[in-house]
């Protein structure tokens, strides 16, 4: 079991443990052990970073840490998490470090690694870089000559680099002039690439969510509240919507009728397209066991199978690695399409949908009638404690009196993020209220028994 390092990466709230000033640089100095490889290279880490206040604290402390340990700290300022990723591969760095919580509120804040290849770790090496960071707690010494002390640099070039990388995604014989987008870049990491990039491609742009003061990333913006975006298209009667998350790797949509076009809509569409143009890897595609199971069986109908993994994007890039699979995904708006990058990257995302409206001539709404979804419900309850779901038995007895009255017709998942301190309740089937009733008391009998067993 991994003690500091969850679903992706270490985080929390501010100033309180593990997101601390302190363990931030003893993180540094974890990393920079793990993935210094001797030799008379030089070495170095690139650091990036999205909008939240603590973010500079946080970089300053991981600079301070990987430079102790006789590496470099590449400092690329603010930038989505996928640009991470690229940068790192593009210098050729040892692993790249993004200081994010994505979609969580300013207040929270996170670090997650990237290998020098540009993909997320596996939990074998987050467990030994929590191994090294427990012992510098433990010591606190460094043996390390003065002479050997690493440097921080900036590079000032990161920004159009991404930019250009993005557009190359982007099919050279076709543009997006004429086409009036809203984009909400959420007031995070995404606020300067993503008008760059759409608006160099020749779009009308309507661009909200895009000044950033440190506490409003997230803040009724962006993807995790689309419903600002989608009203936005409707107003400006514009063809579509584009709304991303506070550090990028994620991206939702709407279609010119101001409806929302979840994750496994758009990785439906490109599949069906890809498909179509024998680009599909063994015409098979991956996803979580989040993913509806309407869009399942639409895909199938396609002629397109699925393979699902447990939640989180670095568990499908592990699986399209392992097999051979070149698009993967989350309902969340996480899409891999792993021709152009190692991870979620909410940029190339929408430059393939983007690519398929244009191509196709028809509107997104018209796009989206390939899959049809079952009514599904999500509800989120806060936890105070993260009992094991197989410690609750009033809770799964309930979970299994449901699952027993769906029958074949539905679909139970319950878990707790891998993020924040909530237990996850999703359900399927035919009746939208019925559904809706039982996620309901799933939710509230784990709340009861974990309060009695707290």
């Amino acid at each position: 079991m991994r003690k500091h390092f969850g679903t992706d990466g270490v985080r929390g709230l501010a100033n309180q443990f593990p997101m601390t000033a302190t363990f931030a640089l003893r993180l540094g100095q974890a990393a920079a052990r793990q993935f210094y490889t001797g030799g008379k290279k030089t070495h170095r880490i690139v650091i990036g970073k999205d909008t939240r206040i603590s973010g500079y604290m946080f970089e300053s402390a991981l600079v301070a840490g990987i430079t102790s340990m006789g590496m470099d700290a590449v400092l690329v300022g603010v930038l989505p998490t996928p640009a991470i990723a690229f940068i790192t591969r593009s210098l050729r760095a040892d692993a790249g470090v993004v200081i994010s919580a994505s979609h969580n509120p300013y207040y929270d804040n996170g670090i997650k690694f990237f290998s020098g290849t540009g993909h997320k770790l596996p939990d074998e090496v987050e467990l030994e870089i929590e191994k090294f960071t427990d012992e510098l707690i433990g010591t606190g010494n460094v043996p390390l000559s003065a002479e050997k002390i690493g440097k921080a640099y900036r590079i000032d070039t990161a920004i159009g680099r991404y930019v250009e990388f993005a557009k190359n995604t982007f099919d050279k014989d076709v543009d997006l002039v004429g086409l009036r987008m809203v984009v909400d870049c959420s007031n995070g990491a995404t606020y300067k690439v993503a008008p760059l990039a759409f608006e160099e491609l020749g779009a009308k742009l309507t661009v909200i969510g895009n000044e950033p003061n440190g506490t409003n990333i997230n803040d009724n913006c962006g993807s995790v509240y689309p419903n600002v975006m989608c009203e936005t298209v409707k107003k400006k009667k514009a063809d579509i919507g584009i709304a991303f998350d506070g550090d990028g790797d994620r991206v939702i949509f709407s279609d010119e009728n101001g409806e929302e076009v979840d994750g496994d809509i758009i990785m439906g569409i490109c599949a069906a397209h890809m498909k179509e143009c024998g680009l599909l890897q063994k015409n098979t595609m991956v996803s979580t066991v989040m993913s509806n199971l309407g869009f399942e069986r639409s895909m199938n109908g396609l002629g397109i199978d699925i393979v699902r993994t447990e939640v989180g994007d670095r568990y499908v890039m592990a699986e399209m690695l392992k097999s051979g699979y070149n698009l993967g995904g989350e309902q969340s708006g996480h899409i891999i399409f792993s021709d152009y990058n190692t991870t979620g990257d909410g940029m190339v995302s929408a430059m393939q949908l983007l690519k398929v409206l244009v191509k196709s001539g028809k509107p997104l709404s018209e796009l989206k009638k390939i899959i049809e979804l079952y009514p599904q419900t999500l509800k989120n309850y806060k936890v105070s404690n993260k009992i094991p779901l197989t410690n609750l038995p009033k809770t799964t007895s309930e979970i299994a009196s449901v699952e027993k009255e769906l029958g074949k017709t539905g679909r139970v998942f319950v878990r707790y993020s891998g993020t924040e301190n909530k237990l996850r309740v999703m359900l399927e089937g035919a009746d939208l209220k019925k559904i809706e009733e039982y996620a309901e008391n799933i939710g509230n009998a784990a709340l009861k028994e974990i309060e009695e067993l707290s």
